[in-house]
Order: structure tokens, then sequence, then C-alpha cells
């Protein structure tokens, strides 16, 4: 006998309740749908009770009966429990004979059913969900096999009206959560029918389109699209209603849209479609992407024009040329570099630089035409590329042009400021060629017009080759004579004009080669500075020199070592640590120390360099303007910087057609120098008639009259004399 209180679970028990719960119809109203399918088994079968019954984890539930009172009964016991474990139809002939049930409660007690036909109702995933079935509280054994197949089919009928049920509360349920969604979004979200009528229009589609819903709703959504493209969109929408597929639906794409007024304007548009009862829906979301295209635009002109002259940039240049090598075209290019450039952005400030790039990128372009191509190779480069016509004059001629018309006065508010050019001419051999081979024989070509003298154009020639060997050369064997220990200072005196006494010394590096002996700093010095070795260098430099100056200092009280400072100096931002280390290391007195530095330095970042130069006067080391008289803004300098000597260049001492003017000259400065309290020294003075010329202006001198540089074993035999200096004068 059976256990009236058990029964049996479906092996896919969890997964059967979830889809019955997905169909929402436990405790909802009576539908008439359902009734009528009940009624019509009662009558086809003639019993007296016909039920829809749905199998719950233990309960069974009627959507729809007829002849029967209850509204459900509990799993155990009941007819359906055993229906619900196969896709066949159930009969049960007899239930007080047959022992899955005789003791049921339906069977013992109301509604006393004896006979039970059920046929599953299996929902699309293939879950048995509950029951169609017709009852009789007599024993039936007529049940036919057609019997059972039309019940059946009315079992499918009642699964079809679940489901379009099932799929209208989706459709409801899912517009509350579109129209939710609709208000709170950023994006416009627009609703449209096959028809191309808009049905929904949120606030963000009313703010980005102009139009409000109450306008939009009812019209064409046309009225979004370009004019140009309306008639591409009402095809596209045709197409997708009468069952063709659109090209837009599923993917984000950008597109141009149309507001109100008439402007158009980028959106991003993801595009979607649907059917709901059976009518075409189409559903976009689109966004406003005005500010990220003008972003991306303004991104895309960075990486293909320079920011500040609106040439093309180095990238740029080197796509076209690739292109135009990969097609076998052969071009000329010129490569210019402004002369004195860094003199005017140093001493009348970058603002002022940059707008003289401004006037020389015009005035280049305006010269090249559209039919060449200027770039801003970077600084104060500039290249000219043109077709290769086979007349080299012409090319260098071109050149001269140019250099001849950025020569010309540029006005900057009230100055005119004056700068030059040089211009290198490389041009293309064979069929084959690279970009970076022809920049670079531009460059050694550029490179030959300023040796020769600036302001002129120079053609790349292959006797140019060793000089790029050459200058290779030099940066490598820096770093070799670094690592060898092959660097040593020379020290030049400073004397006192009134009798030569040797009271000071500048310190200066010299490469002592081991194949090539002594190379002088022309050679190789402005490579060392723009080298990483340019830091380590000139700490060693210092320290080197103070120490050797605080030797000389106690066989010379007064005794003070010059050290010429490298720009790159002021960029590490620990000068003032550098400059107090070498003093404790060495013992040196601060006054013993003078730190050379030229106006161009100085006025390379000015809010910078001037705190640094306060804090080395506060700790008592001297300051030395070096070249004095050959800048710009000689006067602002002994105004605004922290200054405790000028040394007088030698071009107004020694140089060539030295006279009564360089002499005016040296007189206003001595004087200027009093007014400001500053010490003075003349650079240069070669013979006694020099020294006795710079004598009532200045107090100290430099120069070959004195000595030359020479080694610190020569420099202290020297000091040791006392008298030479005063003995090379007499």
């Amino acid at each position: 006998m059976v256990d009236p209180g058990s029964y049996p679970i479906p092996p896919d028990e969890p997964e059967r309740l979830v889809a019955l719960q997905s169909y929402a119809v436990m405790g909802t109203e009576a539908e008439p749908g359902f009734d009528a399918i009940v009624g019509l088994a009662r009558r086809s079968f003639g019993v007296p009770m016909a039920m829809v019954s749905f199998v719950a984890a233990d309960r069974q539930f009627f959507k729809a009966r007829a002849g029967l009172s209850a509204c459900g009964s509990s799993r155990a016991g009941s007819f359906c429990t055993h229906t619900i474990l196969s896709r066949d139809v159930l009969v049960v002939p007899d239930a007080t004979l047959d022992d899955r049930f005789r003791h049921s409660p339906l069977v013992t007690g109301p509604p006393y059913a004896r006979f039970y036909a059920g046929a599953p109702l299996v929902s699309p995933e293939g879950h048995v969900i509950g029951a169609l079935c017709i009852q009789d509280t007599v024993a039936r054994h007529d049940m036919t096999q057609a019997d059972c197949l039309a019940l059946a089919d009315l079992a499918d009928m009642v699964m079809e009206r679940l489901e379009a049920r099932r799929l209208a509360l989706a459709e409801a349920d899912g517009r509350k959560r579109f129209d939710a969604v609709a208000g709170l979004s950023v994006d416009a979200i627009i609703c449209a029918d096959g028809a191309n009528t808009i049905l929904s229009w949120n606030g963000a589609a009313e703010r980005m389109f102009g139009y409000t819903a109450t306008e939009a709703i009812g019209r064409s959504l046309s009225i979004i699209v370009p004019p140009a493209m309306r008639a591409m969109h009402e095809a596209g929408i045709r197409r997708v209603a009468s069952g063709g597929a659109h090209k837009l639906v599923g993917s984000l794409v950008r597109v141009p849209a149309c507001r109100r007024d008439g402007t158009e304007f980028p959106i991003e548009l993801s595009l979607s479609h649907w059917t709901e009862a059976g009518q075409h829906r189409f559903g976009a979301i689109a966004r406003d992407i005005t500010e990220r295209v003008a972003v991306e635009e303004q991104l895309q002109r960075a990486a293909d024009f320079d920011n500040l002259t609106g040439l093309a940039n180095r990238a740029s240049l080197f796509r076209q040329l690739a292109d135009r090598s990969a097609s076998g075209r052969s071009v000329d290019l010129l490569m210019l570099d402004l002369d004195g450039f860094k003199d005017v952005n140093d001493s009348l400030g970058h603002a002022a630089g940059d707008a003289v790039l401004k006037a020389v990128a015009t005035r280049i372009a305006a010269m090249a035409g559209p039919d060449r191509l200027v770039c801003r190779l970077g600084g104060d480069e500039f290249v000219v590329v043109a077709e290769k016509t086979g007349d080299l004059m012409a090319s260098l001629e071109f050149g001269r042009r140019v250099i001849a018309d950025i020569e010309r006065p540029i006005e900057i508010g009230d100055r005119s400021v004056y700068i030059g050019a040089s211009a290198g001419l490389a041009t293309t051999t064979g069929a084959e060629w690279a970009a970076e081979a022809l920049l670079a024989d531009a460059d050694l070509a550029l490179y030959r017009a300023k040796q020769d003298g600036r302001s002129r154009v120079r053609l790349f020639t292959q006797e140019l080759r060793p000089v790029a060997q050459s200058r290779a050369s030099i940066s490598s064997g820096l770093r070799q004579a670094w690592e060898r220990g092959e660097f040593e200072l020379y020290y030049q005196p400073q004397v006192r004009l009134s009798d030569a006494a040797i009271v000071g010394a500048e310190a200066l590096i010299r490469w002592n080669h081991p194949q090539q002996g002594v190379v002088a700093p022309g050679a190789f010095l402005c490579t060392l500075e723009q080298s990483l070795l340019a830091i380590p260098v000139s700490e060693w430099i210092l320290g080197e020199a103070c120490r050797q100056a605080a030797e000389w200092r106690r066989a010379c009280p007064g005794f003070r070592i010059g050290v010429n400072l490298f720009a790159v100096q002021f960029k590490t931002g620990d000068l003032l640590d550098v400059v107090g280390l070498a003093l404790d290391r060495s013992g040196l007195a601060p006054e013993g120390l003078e730190l050379e530095i030229t106006e161009n330095t100085i006025l390379g970042n000015e809010a910078r360099i001037t705190s640094v130069l306060d804090g080395l006067r506060s700790m008592g080391v001297g300051i030395a303007f070096d070249d004095y008289g050959t800048g710009y803004a000689s006067l602002t300098m002994l105004k605004d910087f922290p200054v405790s000597r000028l040394k007088i260049d030698r071009s107004f001492v020694s140089g060539p057609g030295c006279g009564a003017r360089d002499v005016a000259i040296v007189d206003a400065i001595s004087r200027l120098a009093a007014t400001f309290d500053l010490e003075v020294i003349a650079e240069g003075i070669e013979t006694a008639e020099q020294h006795a010329l710079m004598r009532p202006f200045c107090a100290e001198g430099q120069g070959y009259l004195f000595g030359k540089p020479m080694p610190a074993d020569a420099f202290t035999a020297a000091l040791a004399a006392g008298d030479a200096g005063k003995r090379r004068v007499a």
C-alpha cells in the first residue's frame, strides 16, 4: 500500500518550479480563455468535472475548474502529481482499484473521484508544470486512444494561451522598465513603430533634439534624420518591417543627426528591433558626441600638426616622406635652423620666442606656397620638402630667399627682433631612399652652413660624411674619457692689474686624449654639455676646483677660484646642495669660490635661477657674469639678479679692430658696475698696451699676458714665484 502522505518527485523539480513561476498563474484571477477550455473538455468527454491544474512545491492549484468547488488540494494523493512525471496522458479508470490513489482524500472524500484522465502541460523548455484533467465519480473504462489525443490537444491549447499570457506580461513589464530607465537616462531613448512613427520620447531626447515629447510623439522618426539621409533611413525601416535585415540593428554606430533648428551634429546610435503584440518596434538610444568628436579631431590634428605654428609636425613629415619614397617620388629637402633664437628666447621670454617662431613659420609657408610641404621639426628647426626638379641651383636659391625673408625684422610688441637662419639642402638619389638618411644628410649640410659663418645654404655632399663620423666619435669618446679619467683641469691666472699679482684663477676643463694629446674645450665642450655626462662631469669640476683652491688659498690668503657652470646644473634642483657639499669636502671658504654664468643661461628660467643665485650669495659664494656686454638685457640683469662681478668680454679688450669705441664701452661698463657696487675683471689681455688700457677701468684682468691655462702643478709653481705676473708685465 502506498502512503497517502507521500508523492513522487520529478528529476527536474527545481527547474520545473522555476518554469511554473515564470507564468505567474498562482493566486491570480479567473481568465475566460482557460474557463472556456475547461468547459469544452467537460462537454466533450461527458464528465462532471474538468480543471487546469498547476503542481507547485507542495500543493496543486486550479487555474480554471468546472464542477468542482475547491481551488486546489495537497500535492499528496493528487492525480496530477503523477501526471507530471511524464509527457503521456495519464488515465485512471477506477481509482478505488489503484494502489496509488485508493486511499487518497480525493477518492475517499469529496469529490469522491473514481475516474481520472490528465494531459500534461509542457513548457517550451520541456518542463511539465501541471495538467488539463477530467474526473468522474464513477469508474470508466471507455477512454480510447483517440480520446487521449483529443485531451492532449486541449492541453496544447492551454499552453498556447499560457505562452501568450507570459509574453504579454513580459512585454508589459519590459515596457514599465523601459519607461523607468528612459526617464532617468542621460541618453535620448526613442521608440518607433514599423510605420516610422514615434511612440515614446524621453526627456534627454527633448533636450538633445529640441522637440518636446508632445511635439515628437506621433510624428515621423525622420524628423531627427538629416534631409540627405531620410530616404535611405525610411527604406531601411520598410525593409525590416517586411522581414528583411537592417545593417544598423544590433550595432553601435556613429551617424549624423538633425536638431529642430536644422543644425546637424554627430551621435552614437544603438538601434534595436522587436515585435510587440505582433507589431514591429524600433528602439533607438542616441548619445550626443559633439564634444568627443571635437576632442578626437583636436588629438588627430595634434598628431599631424605642430600646435604652436600650425605647420606639419615631425610625425607627419616622416609619414609623408615614407609615402613619397614608397611611390618612387624623389624630393629635395631643405632643413633650416634659426640663428640667434636662443638669445631672443632667453632675453625677451618664451612668449616672445613663440611669437618669433609663429612669424617665421608664416614666412616660410608663404615662400613655399602650396606645392611644398613645410614642417616644424622641433625647437627652432624647420623643413621644406619639394618634388625633385633636378635644378639644384634653383633649390639653393630658394633656400637663400627663405633665409633673407626670415632675417627681416620681426615686430614683437614695440620691439623689432632680428634673427638669422642657416640651411642645409639634401636631395634623394636613386629610386630607393629613406627619410632618416635624407634628414641626416640635410643636418650635416646645415652643420657645415653654420661652420661657414651662418646665414647661408649648403648642399650635402659625400665629403661631409667624415664630419658626422667625427661628431659620433666625440660623443662615444667622451664616455670612454670619463670612465678612464682622461679629463683634467687647467687653471688660468687672474691678476690684480695694479701690480700683476695673482689673486685667483679660472678652472677650465681639458681632455688629455691618449693619442691626440690635450684637446681644447671647443672641440668637445658643446657635445659634453648636451650629453648625459653633463651632470657628473660638472660636479667633478666643481669638487676638484674647490679642493685645489683650498690648497692655494692656504698659501695665498684671499685666493679665489672661478668655475663655469653648465646650464643643465640649474635644471636638477640640487645645485645649492652640490656646491655646499663641494665646499664642505674641500674646506674652501665660500668667499674663495666664484661661479661664472653667461647671460643666456641665467635668463633661460628666470624664476628658478634667481632663487638658486640668491641662495648661493647667501652662502657667501661669488657670482660672475661671463662675456658681459654681448647679450640683450645687461641692464635688467644687474637690477634683478644677485651678481658680484662682471667679466668684460674679450671682444672689447683684444678683439679685431679694438679701438676707441671699445674703450668707451669698457668705461661705461665700469661706471655701471660701480653704481651697483660690483667688481670688474677684463678678459683677453694679451699685450702690455692692453694691460695699460684696462688699468683705469678694471681692478683685475685675465689673459695670455699673465699666463695661459696650465696644469695644477705649473700653476702652483707660478703662484709660489709670487712675482711671475709682474715679470711678464715689466
